[in-house]
């Protein structure tokens, strides 16, 4: 790939907190797309397994691990000077406490999901409710109504989330269009957003991904094999299944757990996301069975797109991640699961050097609508990955590519405040990240989950309407 515009201007300084799979890619895109002196640039990291990445652009690789004893005496004098960007793509960081050290520092924020400080997925002393996302996001958004405005702090902009926020706006006006029902003008408020999406009679969206890329090693016993960070799998894994509850669904399942504080856009379920699996649909791979993996996503895509009328929920769509990883990830969580949620004592993120081939199919299926479901979003190889970028396999350029983006519209946009990806221009975000999602299709399908049901065993499904959670769900 040759096309390397200048999307924005930084002249102060970048830090990036994290350096693994997704730090050390997203680095050649900022320094291919931003006017900026990388000189200026730090790399926080706990390791320095991609120093010689740094090396190569110039980048001082600072090898510490934040923790919450030494993250302001680390960052402050980084970020604390000129204006900065932070860049948080870590593991075991507060987003929360890095947000309020950026708007006392004045600095500009992203990161791809609202992460806690080390231990507080598995803590023994928070009860299920407490260790969601659901509550990590309500966090987040209490400090914002106690501190509205200010720099622009992006909260979870990554592929999902983030990406497939924008991919739900653009999907929903490709079925608009495909069922004559065209608004007058774009959607320019939460509320028009969801209206639409009412008018549309969807009842829910799944963020529907199958990751075919394939090895060129088998895996081997003992091992935990990903396409990204095998530690933010893991932590995502063990955290309660969540998803965001409909106004179309009749019943909580048996294991179904209301939130008794926030928004009560979502519910959660008494079991890991590692061990739900749910039934979907992506173009490729057809139907498949994917992880019901907890992601903040599907909570705030689910909150975006609510109606209140009188304070009443009058509509929300279900939403949910229906996850299908590769094949070797899928062997290492049956491992992972198998050791009683202990995790295997030798990981590895699979580069682009280590991949045979393989598409990692990642989009928005909206259903319930009147041509039944519709499936956008990105396709794209591993063959198309490596001439578009370097040191990324396909998963990751989804995630890097998504970041520039929020970094992009940040710095067009320096006091928007703290904010999500449904809150920002889809179509901006998606105009300086399409270049690097390979092929991006929507199609529709007369699939639902009820197809080949009933004829071996007898299920407890509702046959009057194949769109509720209690068909998609495998038991």
């Amino acid at each position: 790939m040759t096309d390397y515009t200048k999307h924005a201007r930084w002249d102060g300084p970048i830090v990036i907190i994290g350096f693994g799979s997704i730090g050390s890619g997203v680095l050649p895109l900022l320094a291919r797309h931003l006017d900026c002196d990388l000189s200026k640039t730090t790399i926080i990291s706990p390791d320095d397994r991609h120093r010689a990445i740094a090396d190569e652009f110039g980048v001082r690789l600072e090898q510490v691990a934040l923790t919450p004893a030494n993250c302001r005496e680390i960052l402050w004098p980084l970020i604390g000077g000129e204006k900065a960007f932070v860049v948080n793509v870590s593991v075991d960081v507060s987003s929360l406490a890095a947000v309020e050290l950026c708007r006392e520092a004045e600095a500009l924020y992203i990161d791809t999901v609202s992460e806690p400080w080390a231990g507080f997925y598995t803590d023994p002393g928070l009860d299920v409710s407490a260790r969601s996302n659901y509550a990590l996001r309500e966090a987040m958004l209490s400090f914002r109504r106690r501190h509205p405005g200010g720099p622009t702090a992006i909260m979870t902009c990554g592929a999902n989330p983030g990406m497939v926020s924008w991919l739900t706006k653009q999907a929903l006006l490709n079925l608009a269009m495909e069922l004559g029902q065209v608004p007058n003008q774009v959607p320019a408020s939460q509320r028009e957003w969801a209206a639409l999406a009412q008018r549309l009679s969807v009842k829910g969206i799944h963020i529907a991904e199958r990751d075919t890329q394939r090895a060129l090693h088998p895996k081997e016993p003992g091992r935990f094999i990903n396409t990204w960070s095998v530690e933010g799998f893991l932590a995502e894994a063990v955290q309660p299944a969540e998803l965001g509850w409909g106004t179309h669904e009749k019943r909580l399942p048996p294991d179904g757990r209301e939130h008794e504080s926030g928004c009560g856009a979502a519910i959660y379920l008494s079991r890991p996301g590692a061990a739900t699996k749910v039934r979907t649909w992506a173009p490729m791979a057809g139907p498949i069975h994917g992880f019901l993996i907890t992601h903040s996503e599907s909570i705030s895509i689910s909150d975006y797109f609510t109606l209140r009328e009188g304070g009443v929920v009058t509509y929300r769509p279900t939403c949910h991640y229906a996850y299908h990883p590769c094949d070797d990830a899928i062997l290492s969580l049956h491992e992972f699961a198998g050791r009683e949620w202990r995790p295997q004592p030798n990981w590895t993120i699979l580069s682009e050097k280590e991949i045979a081939d393989g598409v990692d199919e990642l989009g928005v299926l909206l259903y319930g609508h009147e041509r039944g479901a519709y499936w956008f979003g990105s396709q794209l190889s591993i063959e198309e990955c490596r001439w578009l970028a370097p040191y990324q396999n396909a998963t990751g350029l989804q995630v890097t590519a998504a970041i520039l983006a929020g970094v992009v519209w940040a710095i067009e946009n320096p006091r928007a405040g703290i904010l999500e990806a449904d809150e920002m221009d889809f179509a901006r975000c998606l105009e300086i990240q399409g270049p690097y999602l390979g092929p991006v299709v929507g199609t529709f399908t007369s699939w639902t989950p009820m197809d080949g049901r009933g004829t071996l065993f007898d299920e407890d499904v509702d046959n009057e309407d194949p769109w509720q959670f209690q068909n998609f769900i495998v038991r």
